[in-house]
């Protein structure tokens, strides 16, 4: 898909404007309802389907494929971040009503972060396309990881800091307590970041570590460095509302990386048959709409098992507390 220079520039503006509207909107602090981030979710989903359209009237289906089939991705990649925001906001213990600024920042922080790797994952791929063996590779090792971590069923999950973020806090120092939504104080005579520049850093560098799989998922789904920003745009500025909206059905979602496993696999073999059929080797190549069709199926049955899943879990502590209730009773009567 050829895109002009004018293009780039209108739809960087555009999603500046969007963002500039959300920041307007949730600009004074308050708690975010499950009516208002179930609003915004839908509208930032709206959005990104309108944008699909377009892609298909201007640019044809092949564009507007690889465009939903990313952004699919991305999104569903993006929920997984959600579990380390819910650390990260407890670490820092995070007042619940500055928590949709923390977020808005940090995803802002996060899509110019993932821009940069874009960019350079573009011209990578465009000089030497020996890298999707690489990518593919490093895809297919991701998703067997995935699946150790899901079946080791680590319950006493911590975040720790990355080491840049503490070099900005021997750096500059940080306050001792919150003040409200300003970033940086005059404390002693020398200025300090508050702990809320402090999140807000953490959850922008953290994605950079999320960004490391989801970047190389969404290059085996299409080449167009313009498909794949966008892609990541619209999953990103729709994380904050996410975030509020689902923060309750996260640990719900027990099943959630193994459907993540198997989509990260199956884009890393998609990128192995690309690269052999790139270097002259005759593979089957999997089309855009075979990949959105599996990975839509794997995320609905994944959600779907999920469920089913908390559910058992449920009704089976709650039989068990029954039972202790009532060995209780019996043994005080």
């Amino acid at each position: 898909m050829e895109v002009s220079v004018t293009l780039w520039v209108l739809t960087i503006v555009g999603l500046a404007a969007l963002i500039a509207v959300d920041f307007f909107i949730g600009r004074k602090p308050h708690d975010v309802s499950i009516k208002e981030a179930g609003i915004w979710t839908g509208v930032w989903i709206v959005l990104a389907c309108l944008f699909g359209l377009g892609l298909l009237v201007f640019g044809g289906g092949q564009p507007a494929g690889e465009f939903f089939a990313g952004f699919i991705t991305e999104k569903s990649l993006s929920v997984d971040n959600l579990f380390v925001f819910v650390l990260i906001m407890a670490k820092f213990a995070v007042p619940s009503q500055y928590q949709q600024r923390v977020l808005l920042i940090g995803v802002l922080i996060a899509l110019v972060l993932r821009a940069i790797f874009i960019a350079a994952g573009a011209a990578i791929l465009a000089s030497f396309s020996w890298v999707f063996y690489l990518f593919g590779a490093f895809l297919i090792w991701t998703a067997w990881k995935l699946i150790q971590e899901a079946r080791a069923e680590e319950e006493d999950e911590e975040w720790d800091e990355n080491k840049l973020l503490k070099a900005a806090e021997r750096r500059f120092g940080v306050a001792d307590r919150y003040h409200g939504t300003k970033l940086w104080i005059e404390e002693n005579g020398k200025r300090v970041m508050t702990p809320m520049l402090v999140v807000m850093l953490a959850i922008g560098t953290t994605d950079v570590l999320f960004a490391l799989d989801s970047i190389p998922a969404i290059f085996g789904l299409t080449q167009d460095p313009y498909i794949v920003f966008t892609a990541n745009a619209f999953a990103l500025m729709g994380l904050r509302q996410l975030y509020f909206l689902i923060g309750g059905l996260l640990k719900k979602l027990v099943h959630l990386s193994y459907g993540l496993s198997v989509i990260l696999g199956f884009i890393g073999v998609k990128l192995v048959l690309h690269a052999l059929h790139e270097s002259g080797v005759h593979v089957p190549e999997i089309s855009i709409p075979v990949s959105l069709g599996v990975i839509c199926s794997v995320l609905i049955i994944t959600t779907i098992t999920s469920l089913r899943a908390s559910r058992k879990q449920a009704e089976a502590e709650a039989a068990a507390d029954r039972g202790e209730g009532a060995s209780k009773d019996s043994i005080e009567a």
